[in-house]
């Protein structure tokens, strides 16, 4: 992609996502960000915009996009093979966490932006796509109820961390990694009671859509 010219609008939102959030921290979610983050890049500005045709829930959707890519490189295949589901997911977690950690005033105002009532759809469809990609890098190969029951429930984990991980000030976001832990291990001591009441197998499963109902925060 040497050739600025020749990029498509799919690779300039490729290519811009990355910077967008650092200009958005100070420019909102706005075309001044597209702008500023097209100069950073060498991008002309308004083809740049054209890439980001809805405006803001576009620019969102990029930078989500290259976070659900990105979260997987420190966490190759090979690695989460020696790890249980259960640390496959909190490592998943954190690496996204890790790379929100330096833009979380974009990250709030981005929240703020798909958290209106004319966004909701785009706001869950970006949090189904993030679990769905935590899932399958876990090895997920559900097909039945499950394959959705354990992205519900994950989407609702992954947004009551995120309300933490906001305003956590500790060192290395502490307090939010052990916040996940914990929601995590809800999830799990509830799905061996589950087991234990029902008779059915054990094993470690984040499949309890029942679970979801006590979880009261939005999708994000």
């Amino acid at each position: 992609m040497s050739d600025m010219h020749d990029l498509t609008l799919d690779e300039i939102r490729v290519l811009l996502a990355p910077v967008l959030p650092r200009h958005a921290a100070f420019d909102g979610w706005r075309p001044q960000a597209v702008a500023m983050a097209a100069q950073e890049k060498g991008v002309d500005s308004d083809i740049a915009q054209l890439a980001f045709g809805k405006g803001a829930v576009d620019m969102i959707d990029a930078w989500f996009a290259h976070v659900d890519a990105a979260m997987l490189a420190p966490l190759p295949p090979e690695t989460l093979a020696g790890l249980s589901i259960r640390r496959r997911i909190i490592a998943l977690v954190e690496a996204r966490l890790d790379l929100l950690a330096p833009h979380r005033d974009a990250l709030r105002r981005a929240l703020a932006i798909l958290a209106l009532p004319v966004n909701a759809p785009r706001a869950a469809k970006l949090a189904w796509r993030a679990a769905d990609t935590i899932w399958r890098a876990a090895g997920d190969v559900a097909t039945d109820l499950n394959h959705y029951s354990k992205r519900a429930t994950l989407t609702a984990v992954y947004a009551s961390t995120l309300l933490v991980f906001l305003d956590d000030e500790s060192e290395g976001h502490a307090d939010s990694r052990a916040f996940l832990a914990r929601r995590i291990e809800d999830v799990m001591r509830f799905e061996k009671a589950k087991a234990q009441f029902t008779g059915a197998a054990g094993g470690e499963r984040l499949s309890l859509s029942r679970f979801i109902g006590r979880l009261r925060y939005p999708a994000i």
